[in-house]
C-alpha cells in the first residue's frame, strides 16, 4: 500500500469514527499530501464532524472540556471556522460563533478570550486591524494555545469598557 492509500485511509477511518483530533493528527501529512480539492474535503470532514458535535453538545445541554482530546478538537475546529468567518469579512456570523464558542467552553481563559474576538467583530473592526491592534500575536504564540489568548491590554479594556 503506498503512503498516499494509507493516508486516505487512516482519513477514513478518522472520520467514521467521527475522531476530529486524529484528523488534526494527519493534518500536516495531509497538506503535504493531497491536492488542494482533496485538501479542501479534508477540512470540509473536520468543520462537518465539529458542526455534528456543536449540535449534540447543544442539545445535550452541557460544555465541551478542554481537557477532553475530541472537545478541544471541536473547538479548534469551530475557531478557525469562526476566524475564516471574520477574515472573509462576515463580522456579524464570526461575532455570534464567538460568542457561542466562548459559552460553549468549561476554560475560563478561552471563554475570556473569545468575549474580545466577539466584540471586536461585532464593532466591524476588521481582521488585520484586529490582529494588529488589539491582539498580541507573539505571546499568544509563545503561550501555544490555538486561538489568539493575549491582548494589548490597553485595547482589550477599551472593548471591554465600551461593551
Amino acid at each position: 500500500m503506498s503512503s498516499v492509500e494509507k493516508l486516505k485511509e487512516d482519513v477514513f477511518k478518522a472520520v467514521q469514527n467521527g475522531d476530529i483530533a486524529s484528523l488534526y493528527m494527519l493534518e500536516e501529512q495531509a497538506y503535504n499530501t493531497f491536492e488542494e480539492d482533496m485538501l479542501q474535503d479534508f477540512y470540509a470532514n473536520i468543520l462537518d464532524m465539529a458542526l455534528e458535535r456543536l449540535t449534540d453538545t447543544l442539545e445535550a445541554h452541557r460544555v465541551m472540556d478542554m481537557n477532553e482530546v475530541q472537545d478541544f478538537a471541536t473547538l479548534r475546529a469551530l475557531y478557525e471556522y469562526a476566524m475564516e468567518n471574520y477574515s472573509a469579512g462576515k463580522r456579524e456570523d464570526a461575532s455570534a460563533l464567538f460568542e457561542v464558542l466562548g459559552g460553549l467552553s468549561n476554560d475560563k481563559e478561552f471563554s475570556k478570550a473569545l468575549k474580545i474576538h466577539k466584540l471586536a467583530a461585532a464593532k466591524n473592526i476588521p481582521l488585520d486591524d484586529f490582529l494588529e491592534i488589539v491582539a498580541d500575536v507573539d505571546a499568544t504564540q509563545e503561550a501555544g494555545t490555538f486561538y489568539i489568548s493575549s491582548f494589548n491590554k490597553k485595547e482589550a479594556r477599551k472593548l471591554l469598557e465600551n461593551a
